[in-house]
């Protein structure tokens, strides 16, 4: 049954306890100026709306998902990145391509019991599709659909990240990657998960997926279903984990007005079909590309959009906003995923911030200090280092052991794990 008492635990740790916290700003550029976290300028958001302008109607391998493709290579070439391009076909010899950069950082260190280390190499994925699931003969003319939410918003994060990353000193390699046909069962994550060696996929340290952040009440940061075996549950939720310390350490919701949920539903149901009740918590059951990550075991962290907070599976919806409930409450893979259309009505008179370029600048801002947090499978350099001027110190992971909620408070891991 639903739980009436983590809704309000969750709200009242999400909303409310972020009130009278000191706004929290990163160094100067040293003329005492003060630099805000996330604070990327409206480049992302920019980057989304002209890609889903340009190519509205990018159903996977369309020919109109092919130049928006181009569009997206394009990009990363001016942000002076060498691109790969994968192809893979359909069923019936369609065509689709994935675009991806690869950006290698200085390594990691593994120390066995005897002392003795070794160079390794650990990988961080950060995806999102950019085809939609309607094409132009899906288009009824009475509305603007361009799928700026599902998921050009996704796009534009990725090309935030990638414009942004040049400024972080990093110990992992990271692959950014443009997925083609994401609606097709996945089809472009799962041909660059199976072209990459049996080395290659045992260094992934995790699977960030982005998708339709824009349109839904909140956005949310989710763990896979591998997660939901309690022998390697916070193992599977680390890096989720992370990711709220992020968002609370830098105080995004009292300095950006940007607060990260996690799912505390609290359903009791077979989630994953192996007989066996799961409680409907830090995951979703909204699906995306980080499918085929979640399938290998490897964890992943999933940004969406929407509102978790119902008494029955059934009852799902994106938003509660009464001018969306055209298809009730659901703005993913409908006409109202509309750039025009939703910036009219997310329009605010108390606040001219931009709901887009707010969302996109500040899960970019928490997935790339998410990264900065380290490995769990191995040392930083400079930890290593440090290993080595205190022998006798016991190495730690970057990483905290304390969960946040969002931009808010910290709450205990018992807590947020639902232990």
């Amino acid at each position: 049954m639903y739980k009436n008492g983590f809704i309000k635990k969750a709200v009242a740790v999400v909303m409310t306890a972020v009130m009278g916290m000191n706004l929290l700003c990163g160094c100067g550029d040293g003329d005492g100026s003060e630099v805000l976290p996330a604070a990327f300028g409206s480049y992302g958001a920019d980057f989304a709306r002209e890609f889903a302008k340009k190519y509205p109607y990018r159903r996977s391998f369309s020919e109109e998902e092919n130049a928006a493709g181009i569009m997206i290579e394009k990009e990363f070439k001016e942000l002076g990145y060498s691109v790969e391009k994968q192809a893979f076909n359909s069923l019936y010899e369609q065509t689709s391509y994935n675009y991806y950069v690869k950006i290698e950082g200085k390594g990691f260190k593994q120390v066995d019991s005897k002392g003795n280390a070794k160079d390794v190499r650990r990988t961080v994925i950060v995806g999102a599709h950019y085809d939609t699931i309607l094409g132009i003969h899906d288009i009824n003319d009475e509305y603007s659909y361009d799928g700026i939410s599902d998921n050009a918003s996704g796009v534009g994060c990725l090309m935030t990240i990638a414009s942004q990353i040049k400024n972080y000193d990093l110990d992992f390699d990271v692959y950014l990657v443009a997925f083609g046909a994401g609606n097709e069962n996945y089809a472009g994550a799962r041909k660059f998960y199976s072209s990459l060696s049996e080395e290659e996929k045992a260094s992934i340290d995790v699977m960030f997926c982005i998708d339709g952040i824009y349109a839904g009440d909140k956005v949310y940061a989710s763990a896979g279903f591998n997660s939901l075996d309690l022998s390697k549950k916070y193992m599977m939720r680390r890096k989720l984990y992370q990711a709220y310390d992020v968002a609370y350490d830098n105080t995004l919701g009292s300095t950006n007005d940007f607060y990260l949920y996690y799912n505390e539903c609290g359903i009791i149901t077979d989630l994953n079909g192996d007989g066996v009740d799961d409680i409907y918590r830090e995951v979703s059951t909204v699906k995306s590309d980080y499918v085929v990550f979640d399938e290998a075991d490897i964890p992943i962290v999933f940004f969406d959009s929407g509102d978790y907070f119902f008494d029955d599976m059934s009852k799902f919806k994106e938003t509660k906003n009464l001018n969306l409930q055209e298809f009730d409450g659901m703005i993913s893979n409908t006409y109202l995923d509309s750039s025009e259309f939703l910036r009219e009505v997310f329009k605010s008179k108390k606040d001219d911030s931009d709901r887009l370029e707010v969302r996109i600048n500040n899960v970019s801002y928490i997935i790339m200090e998410t990264i900065m947090k380290g490995s769990d499978n191995a040392l930083t350099l400079t930890e290593y280092q440090n290993l080595l001027n205190e022998p006798t110190v016991e190495p730690t992971s970057t990483g905290t052991s304390t969960v946040s909620s969002a931009g808010g408070t910290s709450v205990s891991e018992t807590d947020t794990a639902g232990s």
